[in-house]
């Protein structure tokens, strides 16, 4: 079952302020709480002029899932993205599928052909591995939790 989500990618500049509290509360919820992961969330990556939040919201307006794209040589030599998550209330709905497809499309809108690098949980190399994701990395602990850095090649 997937839910009805409506996916919006929008510049720091053009959040509105309760957009940006909302999406900050929610990576802390699952990032710092839920992971138990001690660390600054909000970095000077999210107000480059560049970066790009997408926001999935469900039929009443809730956020239910986000992701942040950031453009080449901010966290990685290529375009990437991070801080993916679904919304507690909204998890095993299939919205994680959607969501990539959502950032890989804009990803492609602004920076056609572009190789992408990520940094994902290592338990998630399978799944990213469907959307051409291979790895480039050896495992790595990043918060105590193991992880693996990924890279799609560019389809130019």
């Amino acid at each position: 079952m997937s839910a009805n989500v409506t996916w919006q990618a929008k510049a720091y500049a053009d959040l509105t302020l309760d957009e940006l509290y909302e999406l900050l509360r929610l990576r802390s919820e699952v990032f710092v709480i839920e992971q138990n992961c001690v660390y600054l969330d909000p970095d000077d990556k999210d107000r480059h002029p560049e970066a790009v939040h997408l926001l999935g919201r469900d039929a009443d307006g809730r956020l239910a899932a986000y992701l942040r794209i950031l453009p080449a040589g901010l966290s990685y030599p290529q375009v990437s993205f991070g801080r993916v998550l679904t919304a507690p209330s909204h998890r095993g709905q299939g919205l994680g599928g959607p969501m990539l497809e959502a950032a890989l499309i804009e990803i492609q809108r602004r920076w056609p052909d572009a190789d992408i690098q990520i940094g994902a949980q290592s338990h998630l190399q399978a799944y990213y591995g469907r959307y051409g994701f291979q790895p480039s990395s050896e495992p790595y602990l990043e918060d105590g939790i193991p992880h693996i850095d990924l890279l799609r090649p560019g389809r130019g």
